[in-house]
């Protein structure tokens, strides 16, 4: 689903990623753990297409497309998710408002018919449902006024409407109590463990993989992956620390 070879890439003047290579197939999920500043945003970032991120070397391919001939919105229409570390508030525009135009934006794109009004309610209630909030919260503007618990399940209610192919999650688990944790990552599992998803976790933390348990994990540190291992990899970076592991790879 996504082959990604050999794949520079630079902030400003700053040379971040430097020669990454990671395959996902579908049905697989995978997570990246690694210190701060190893580049594990900057891979989200580059894969999502967000400007001030440039690839200088290397490809990434999604379901066969070339990913990175791709403007944002064509990446979005083709099923990419990115949830971000901190997600943005857009006030004055309701969650049910950005959800229905971005949803039938994307419909459009592939050429479906959009929802009507009813069948877009009854959508966002059911996803809504998996993560344990009401509609009031999304008659709300765009996470404004929402703690950082709110803001997390709101984005994974926002990746169930949208119901991608693949889901680039960049520390979702950052700044969730133990019950948020519990129900967001119940939450990824309802809507992406499925044979023809995947799922790029970036994390620090066990404690999310959990809930969400990887087919591998792999260790970013200075802008390549430097060790590729299954589940038990996270609890040996829990014990050991990624120094160490870096080291020894």
């Amino acid at each position: 689903m996504l082959k990604i070879e050999n794949l520079y890439a630079t902030v400003g003047d700053t040379e971040i990623l430097k020669g990454l290579s990671l395959e996902l197939k579908a049905g697989e999920i995978h997570a990246i753990m690694g210190p701060n500043g190893a580049g594990k945003s900057t891979l989200a970032y580059a894969l999502g297409g967000r400007p001030g991120y440039e690839v200088t070397e290397g490809s990434a391919s999604f379901d066969g497309q070339d990913l990175l001939d791709m403007d944002p919105h064509e990446r979005a229409a083709a099923g990419i998710f990115l949830g971000f570390q901190y997600p943005v508030e857009i006030p004055g525009v309701s969650n049910l408002q950005f959800l229905r135009e971005s949803l039938n934006a994307q419909r459009a794109v592939r050429g479906e018919e959009a929802l009507t009004g009813a069948e877009f309610i009854k959508l966002a209630k059911d996803k809504a449902a998996l993560l344990k909030m009401d509609m009031d919260m999304l008659k709300r503007a765009v996470n404004v006024g929402f703690s950082g618990g709110e803001k997390k399940r709101n984005e994974m209610v926002q990746m169930g409407i949208l119901d991608p192919k693949l889901a680039i999650l960049d520390e979702t688990d950052s700044g969730l109590d133990i019950d948020a944790l519990r129900t967001v990552g119940s939450g990824i599992n309802a809507i992406m463990r499925k044979p023809d998803k995947a799922v790029l976790l970036i994390t620090h933390y066990q404690r999310l993989l959990d809930e969400v348990k990887p087919d591998f994990v792999h260790v970013l540190a200075a802008g390549r992956i430097v060790k590729t291992g299954g589940p038990e990899l996270a609890l040996q970076l829990e014990n050991e620390g990624y120094e160490a592991i870096a080291e020894a790879a």
